[in-house]
């Protein structure tokens, strides 16, 4: 007993002396311990507040928006200057106009306005608005490559005639698609399955009818428009620039390109592409798109384009039901132009662009059609009035009104044909005001049309300086 008393006494006196040496230790910050003879800590600093977390300014608006006060010219004036212009001998005996006040749509001067003329490429303002008004802007034209069994492909057109032979552009209109690309999704497909040989046939069926419907026969060779297909590699040029020749088969010379783009990728295409249909229920071995239908109205807008106002055209047809041919383009259009509320009396379309002869519009269609697409009321149209080309700075209207106070204040469709030159578009006054007009004079006398050219744009430059009070 005395031993226990003697052993557990030492172990407390041992504790002790361990406990108070970490005390002591503790205290000193040698240890971990809450004691401490040290200063005491300062107090933890404030959250940061995060820059981007702080409220900034109110937005404001970098764009101007028109005053709606801004002073209408004086209609004794317009009419003046109208008058003027249809008396200028540069324009010959058939001229029509119309100008009117885009806010109101106010008819302010016009001089023979309800006669049919000769409209030219500003009929591609018709197939715009009708293709925007009834399709939608996001849509997207499809080649694809379909497989009806091992060894057996076909490229089936989806209306796309600017497919690039190369690799796609992303950031093209013409080009966005390319038939390498394609090609190398097919190949990939191919090897996969171990089957690299491979005949090729082409469905080009989406459209039917005449490929050239009322255009005259050297059309395609003078460069003007490539026969309408489904299917084409830069609307069917055979060469680089604008009016290059093309060729008399879109459809098939895509088809033969897209067979050497295989090869490329090491795919061999036995024989020559032949014509024939896609089944529902073949398989698709790759795909690609155009620029969305949005940018294509814009591309024609700019470019004046008939080839691919053509193409347009028979989109709209199809969405209407129609045959997707010249005809049923032209029916679709002017169906469309009714339901939109203009005025079509007299209205007569050969074709869709403006190109072929029969084509027949009254400068009262076409004002408005002006005012219908500048209107709150149809936004999906506000695309083709920022499509038109800008005075002196793009499209077919880059090197018009170069030296003069309108250049950036006219944006507006160009048409010419022999003997006919044709303007119509909107424009902005030195008061503020927009005005909307149409000039269409279908007897101009030759050759060429740089005079009526000049006489319609010092008539569209002057509007711009107009107070006209």
């Amino acid at each position: 007993m005395a031993l226990m008393a003697r052993v557990v006494t030492g172990t407390v006196a041992a504790a002790l002396v361990v406990t108070g040496g970490y005390a002591w230790a503790d205290i000193h910050d040698f240890v971990p311990g809450i004691l401490t003879i040290g200063p005491e800590p300062a107090p933890p600093a404030p959250f940061p507040t995060a820059p981007g977390a702080t409220l900034g300014a109110a937005p404001t608006s970098v764009v101007s928006t028109l005053d709606p006060a801004a002073p209408t010219p004086g209609a004794a004036a317009l009419q003046a200057a109208v008058d003027a212009v249809v008396a200028d001998p540069r324009l010959g005996p058939s001229v029509g106009v119309v100008v009117s006040d885009a806010l109101t749509g106010e008819v302010l001067a016009s001089s023979t306005p309800g006669t049919p003329r000769v409209p030219a490429s500003i009929q591609k303002l018709f197939t715009a608005a009708a293709a925007l008004s009834t399709l939608d802007p996001d849509s997207v034209l499809t080649t694809t490559v379909t497989q009806a069994a091992s060894g057996r492909l076909t490229l089936v057109g989806g209306g796309d005639m600017m497919l690039a032979a190369g690799a796609g552009d992303p950031a093209a209109v013409n080009g966005r698609a390319g038939l390498d690309d394609l090609a190398a999704q097919v190949a990939e497909t191919l090897r996969l399955t171990g089957g690299t040989t491979v005949q090729l046939t082409l469905d080009d069926s989406l459209f039917t009818g005449s490929a050239t419907g009322p255009w005259a026969d050297d059309i395609p060779g003078l460069g003007f428009a490539a026969p309408v297909a489904a299917v084409a590699v830069d609307t069917g040029r055979l060469s680089a620039g604008e009016y290059a020749p093309r060729t008399d088969d879109p459809a098939m010379a895509a088809a033969r390109t897209f067979a050497a783009a295989l090869g490329q990728h090491g795919v061999t295409v036995e024989g020559e592409p032949t014509r024939g249909t896609s089944g529902a229920g073949d398989t698709v071995l790759g795909s690609v798109d155009s620029a969305p239908l949005g940018q294509v109205v814009e591309y024609f807008l700019h470019t004046s384009d008939n080839t691919i106002t053509e193409v347009v055209g028979r989109l709209v047809a199809i969405e209407a039901g129609l045959p997707a041919s010249f005809g049923g383009a032209t029916q679709a259009v002017a169906q469309q132009l009714d339901r939109l509320g203009v005025d079509t009396e007299g209205l007569t379309l050969a074709d869709a662009s403006g190109l072929g002869d029969g084509s027949r519009a009254s400068a009262t269609t076409l004002a408005e059609l002006l005012a219908v697409m500048s209107s709150p009321s149809h936004p999906e149209l506000r695309t083709v009035m920022t499509g038109m080309p800008v005075a002196a700075l793009d499209g077919t209207l880059s090197d018009r009104f170069v030296a003069t106070d309108a250049a950036g204040l006219v944006r507006a469709k160009t048409g010419s044909l022999p003997g006919v030159t044709s303007l119509a578009g909107n424009l902005l006054t030195d008061d503020g005001r927009e005005l909307l007009f149409v000039v269409m004079a279908d007897q101009a006398p030759g050759p060429g049309q740089w005079d009526a050219r000049a006489a319609i744009d010092g008539f569209v430059a002057a509007l711009t300086d107009c107070g006209c009070r």
